[in-house]
């Protein structure tokens, strides 16, 4: 018999082998090939990995005693510095990082410092190793190389410190938090760092490598904390010091551009390292000046004197121009410009060069195309370090002689950098001019991420232009997007921009030029509005002259950023339509990006203060006229891009008009905007295209191997179609009703689809859908019946939908977020449309979503909460008893869940289930009341009450719930026992939470809360304990709150109360007047101007609350009210409640006080009409008891008060009736 060898498992040394068990091998046994986890054969080592490991394990066996060390040691240093381990250029290297660490520790413990040959040698495999590995190296090894390098700083001589910083450099990288017990001796005072870093060290060599050290010190991974703020403000000065200082003489351009990007570098990872707080005004302006100078690095023409900082406003002393004659003071405060270069002449030449741009376009593309799949994607643009696939730069950049739409990067195709030699002396300066401006615009950046909004926009005058173009070209970041050889520059000049505008919405607000203009001054408005207008023709332009499809996907980008916060409808019309017309051809592009990209810029012009007039009329516009607008719409038909045979290249020059018809069939036929009103939007159809039809032409960056005639769209392209189709629906729902159906279909074969995200995206298209009808029905929106969605149509609609794939969504547990988005369907049923189904779709609907309350997953479970608390407003089943029940149980079940998400949402439910119980008492009566279980009731108060005390998301819909149950309780509820606990507890946690600190929402539903309970008759508010502390919290709020909107919840509430007995005593009584007459007084007193605009509301409130004081108060309140009237006071009370009774605090917020004050509007006459009734029945009251004269002498102040209030508006009236006479 054959013998058994026992194969045991191997030695580790490469990631992803598994370890396996001993097998017998016998000669008749298959032939044994290793495999992955994943069951794959593993892949031979390379030769690389192969003398990683021969080289380590020699290295390790040395000693320091051998008597060939040192021969040894330089051979193996030698032998592992000639591999490339870089996975660039070797896939399959797997070399363990705990094998490497191993190395470098032994290693270093082998290499006296007295060696300063090996020490470098030694330094360079650190750098080596732990670059091109990429290695993660664990706490001893740091220390122990970190130690090692800094003790080598000490001891070594001068020339080996360069190498020693590199390997230094390279150890700390992410790691300066870690190495704490160093940073003494390295950024310490007179630290080695700082001196090799300082700006007067002459060797630029250790200059540069020392500022990467601290700029890798500094450098923050996500996730680890900061760098000490001591040795990180040292690091920032002495980075911002080197990037003012000027270059030393006799240094090479070259190294000076190195240091340079050391220094951008560094300053950017403290910038991005957490949250930075600039030392004042001037240290941002210090960066900002510094880095808007670095922006422009090399860009010939230019020659201005930089200013030191930059100041918030424009002054012309900080922004100057080395002008050619210096006699002619400027004219404007532009940012500075170039001067126009000597010799230039004007009038034919220019425009000879104007034709001969134009002409070189079709060449400069094709060119462009054979080398643009060369280029890295943007992604990679963060740390590359390769060359950049720019332009040339044989004209200035800036030269005003050529007033061309293309930029001279677009013009001088033929200069390009990687035309000239490698070794190129101007080659390579043009390329680390360019990596200088690339850090530049990273380093700007990180600044826009860090620096509050609010600070940044006083700078934004210095890189957006914010007065029309003329004479030389300003120097920003328009400048750099047109005119930049380097397309990787450009796109991060757009990303800045894009930071910038991100979020800018508030400040944009303002901007405004559809007034006419002022000769005398120019508003902050029209300047705002004009720098909107330039930044659209500056990306106009861009987006017309890009050829790089990464950044041309920054440009559109940037667009929609811009789009999405500038105020339209705040500007003159037709800055969209050139827009909307100019990227529709960009929708075949060929590149995916581009194409995802255009997308979103139509999301953002449809999302933008929808629904807008122009934006509107583009929708409406039949297919053929959009395109019959100029030399920038290079197709006719919406969907010709999908026929073109052949055709890959983005559309990014002129067509002619040859061209375009070599691509149609037959001219288009004139078409009016009527008669397109039958068709759909041609986005509308794109959209629904793009999701739904195969695309014929396969483009390059898709790949292959799929059958170019069934391939649809790639994912993201389909996803942010139906992101568009959703954006149109919202917000312009009125053109796209008609297609209803159509739509629903779209989303029906989404739902149908594998892929979760296109169910997830066609499920939230269908709760579009519900929401528009439901927003048609609404009576608020005063929509007529004929604009209207008809009702069968509705109810078709939502049959087919429950009937549909929508089911499966819902029970689809592999994908929560599914299942989130299709309980949030089902709640967007019109309520009219819900009880027109038949009775098994509702059950259905009802069923599901009860059952999704049980769901793991806190997603599905708060959106099937919320769904059954909309289900509870619907009239076809808030009448039902067994569902309020059902629904009021599941409810309490998730108010008591461990997620804060699914409590806030039970609470918020919970507040409608209350208000249809206060909704059935007025509707359905006392019959409602006694079917629904006391016990019910009770649980639902305490569950209220404990949720009171929760967060305040939670808090605010719980006190509202509070408020309706204690409204709705009946006399025999009350009276028993075991709610009276429950209702002490209800009460006091209202009154704790009006008292309370907590957000003003919280507050202000407190008080309404109150309010609220104190409509209730049943409720002992004379007698309960709780009633003095209910009155004491609101008298105390309505007089001190900052917050007008809470005060005037306060007020109201303490008008609510129907009978003079609701007040208690006497005492009680005359405080709630005394209250409400001092928070009159003070109605005008506040320090924060958005309050300020609620105080005509206050008013309002306050005033309608005395009078009804006055109405039902009582003999014994007479002399406290006599003694308050005839005051001061008094003399103030009277001038508000004219204004009141004669309705002078109307409009928007004289409404908002009758909503506040729960009260309907009134007009003047029914005012005075109450006035009037108030005061006859005060003149019936008798005095009584002892203090009976008294009382009588304070009703004589009162009624003669109010006699005098009635006299006085009726003066005004005839006056006012006098006058319009």
């Amino acid at each position: 018999m054959a013998s058994r060898i026992v194969l045991s498992a191997p030695a580790p040394g490469r990631i992803g082998v598994p370890p396996f068990p001993p097998v017998a091998l016998s000669a008749e046994a298959p032939p044994f090939i290793p495999m992955t986890t994943d069951g794959l054969p593993i892949d031979p080592p390379s030769d690389a990995e192969k003398q990683f490991c021969r080289c380590a394990a020699k290295l390790r066996a040395l000693r320091t005693d051998s008597g060939q060390l040192r021969e040894d040691l330089n051979l193996l240093f030698d032998q592992l510095l000639s591999e490339n381990y870089s996975r660039n250029f070797a896939a399959n290297v797997i070399i363990r990082p705990e094998d490497v660490c191993t190395l470098l520790e032994h290693a270093s413990g082998l290499v006296p410092l007295s060696q300063e040959h090996l020490v470098i040698k030694l330094c360079q495999l650190i750098h080596h190793l732990l670059n091109q590995l990429k290695i993660i190296m664990d706490d001893q090894t740091l220390d122990v190389l970190v130690n090692y390098t800094v003790r080598a700083l000490k001891v070594c001589s001068t020339w080996t410190h360069s190498d020693v910083l590199l390997a230094l450099s390279t150890v700390v990288y992410g790691n300066g938090h870690q190495c704490q017990q160093h940073l003494i001796d390295l950024l310490g005072k007179d630290g080695i760092l700082l001196r090799y870093s300082s700006p007067s060290q002459t060797n630029i060599e250790l200059r540069r490598v020392s500022l990467t050290c601290m700029a890798n010190i500094c450098f923050r991974i996500p996730g680890q904390p900061p760098l000490d703020d001591q040795y990180r403000s040292t690091c920032f000065g002495l980075f911002l010091k080197t990037l003012h200082s000027p270059k030393p003489p006799n240094t090479d351009e070259l190294f000076y551009c190195m240091v340079v990007q050391a220094a951008l570098k560094g300053l950017q990872s403290c910038v991005s390292c957490g949250k930075w707080k600039f030392g004042g005004e001037e240290e941002l302006g210090s960066v900002l000046a510094a880095v808007k100078r670095l922006m422009f690095q090399g860009a010939p023409g230019v020659s201005v004197e930089w200013p030191a900082v930059l100041y918030p406003a424009r002054l012309p002393q900080y922004e100057g121009v080395s002008a050619p004659k210096p006699t002619e003071p400027p004219k404007s405060s532009e940012p500075p410009k170039d001067a126009a270069l000597p010799g230039k002449a004007l009038g034919n030449k220019k425009r000879k060069s104007r034709g001969k741009g134009k002409k070189m376009t079709t060449e400069e593309r094709r060119s462009d195309d054979g080398n643009e799949g060369d280029r890295t994607a943007m992604p990679a643009f963060q740390k590359e370090r390769g060359r950049e696939g720019g332009r040339g730069e044989g004209d200035s950049l800036f030269k005003p002689s050529v007033p061309s739409l293309y930029p001279t990067w677009k013009r001088n195709s033929s200069d390009s950098e990687f035309s000239d030699q490698e070794g190129n002396a101007q080659s390579k300066l043009r390329l680390y001019h360019g990596r200088v401006r690339q850090g530049a615009l990273q380093c700007l950046l990180a600044v826009v991420k860090s620096v509050e909004k609010r600070t940044l926009y006083g700078y934004w005058s210095s890189f957006i232009p914010d007065s029309p173009i003329g004479g030389p070209p300003p120097l920003n970041l328009l400048t750099i997007i047109l005119k930049d050889p380097s397309p990787k520059v450009r796109a991060f000049a757009l990303q800045v921009l894009s930071a910038m505008l991100d979020g800018s919405r508030q400040f944009l607000a303002v901007a405004e030029d559809t007034t006419s203009p002022r000769t005398s001054y120019t508003p902050f408005s029209l300047l705002l509005a004009t720098a909107v207008r330039e930044l659209h023709r500056a990306l106009s332009l861009a987006l017309l002259a890009e050829t790089s499809s990464q950044t041309l996907t920054q440009v559109i980008k940037c667009l929609a950023y811009m789009v999405a916060n500038a105020p339209y409808h705040r500007l003159s019309p037709g800055l969209l339509s050139p827009l909307w017309k100019q990227i529709r051809p960009y929708v075949r592009h060929r590149d995916v990006n581009v194409r995802v990209s255009v997308l979103t810029l139509y999301g953002a012009l449809v999302t933008t203060q929808a629904p807008l007039s122009e934006v509107q009329l583009l929708l409406q516009q039949p297919e053929s006229s959009s395109n019959s607008t100029g030399s920038f719409t290079p197709q006719d038909s919406s969907l010709s891009w999908r026929q073109k045979d052949g055709v890959s290249s983005p559309c990014r020059t002129p067509v002619t008009h040859s061209q375009r018809s070599s691509h149609t069939q037959s001219p288009p036929v004139p078409h009016t905007p009527g008669e397109g009103d039958s068709a759909p939007p041609w986005l509308l159809q794109l959209c629904v295209t793009l999701v739904t039809q195969p695309r014929e032409d396969q483009s390059d960056s898709e790949g292959a191997g799929t059958g170019s005639g069934t391939a649809l769209e790639p994912s993201p392209v389909r996803l942010e179609a139906l992101q568009v189709l959703s954006q149109l629906v919202r917000g312009y729902f009125s053109l796209t009703q008609a297609f209803l159906q159509e739509i629903r279909q779209v989303s029906a074969r989404c739902l149908g689809e594998t892929d979760p995200s296109i169910q997830l995206h066609g499920a939230k298209l269908l709760e579009e859908l519900g929401t528009g009808i439901i927003q048609q029905y609404r009576a608020e929106n005063n929509v007529p019946e004929s604009a209207r969605v008809p009702m069968s149509q509705v109810v078709r609609f939502w049959s087919e939908v429950l009937s549909g794939p929508l089911n499966g969504a819902l029970q689809n547990e592999q994908h929560p977020t599914l299942q989130t988005s299709a309980c949030d369907t089902l709640s967007s049923i019109l309520p009219q449309a819900f009880a027109q189904l038949p009775d098994k779709t509702q059950l259905m609907c009802i069923t599901v979503l009860l059952g999704l309350t049980y769901s793991e997953n806190y997603l599905v479970k708060t959106a099937a909460i919320r769904a059954l608390g909309i289900y509870i407003l619907f009239p076809c089943l808030r009448e039902d008893v067994m569902f309020v029940a059902d629904t009021a149980n599941t409810i309490l079940a998730a108010l008591d869940d461990r997620s804060t998400n699914v409590c806030a949402k039970a609470a918020w439910s919970l507040g409608n289930l209350t208000d249809t119980l206060i909704v059935n008492m007025e509707s359905v009566g006392v019959d409602f009341q006694e079917e629904l279980s006391d016990m019910l009731l009770l649980k639902m108060l305490q569950a209220a009450t404990r949720a009171a005390a929760d967060k305040d998301r939670v808090k605010c819909n719980a006190v509202r719930a509070l408020g309706n149950l204690l409204h709705f309780l009946r006399q025999n509820q009350l009276t028993r026992s075991v709610f009276q606990r429950p209702l002490e507890d209800a009460v006091r946690a209202l009154v704790k939470t009006v008292q309370s600190e907590a957000s003003m929402k919280v507050r202000w539903n407190a008080c309404y809360a109150l309010g609220n309970a104190f409509r209730n008759p049943a409720l002992p508010l004379d007698s309960a304990p709780w009633s003095c502390e209910a009155f004491s919290a609101l008298c105390h709020v309505v007089t001190s709150c900052k917050n007008f909107k809470v005060r005037i919840k306060s007020a109201a509430a303490l008008a609510v109360p129907a009978h003079r007995g609701c007040y208690g005593s006497t005492k009680r009584f005359s405080c709630v007047w005394d209250s409400l007459a001092t928070a009159l007084e003070n109605s005008e007193d506040t320090n924060d101007f958005l309050e300020y605009r609620y105080s005509a509301s206050l008013r309002h409130t306050l005033s309608q609350a005395l009078l009804h004081l006055l109405s039902v108060s009582q003999s014994p309140d007479m002399p406290a009210l006599a003694v308050s009237l005839a005051s001061e006071k008094g003399r103030g009370i009277k001038e508000h409640l004219v204004k009141y009774l004669r309705a002078e605090e109307g409009g928007r917020e004289g409404a908002e006080g009758d909503k506040d004050a729960g009260a309907g509007s009134s007009n003047p006459q029914q005012r005075i009409g109450s006035l009037q009734q108030t005061l006859i029945r005060l003149k019936e009251l008798k005095a009584e008891g002892q203090g009976g004269g008294d009382e009588e002498s304070g009703k004589e102040v009162v009624v003669d008060f109010l006699e005098d209030l009635l006299k006085t508006c009726e003066e005004l009236q005839s006056y006012n009736t006098d006058i319009s006479n």
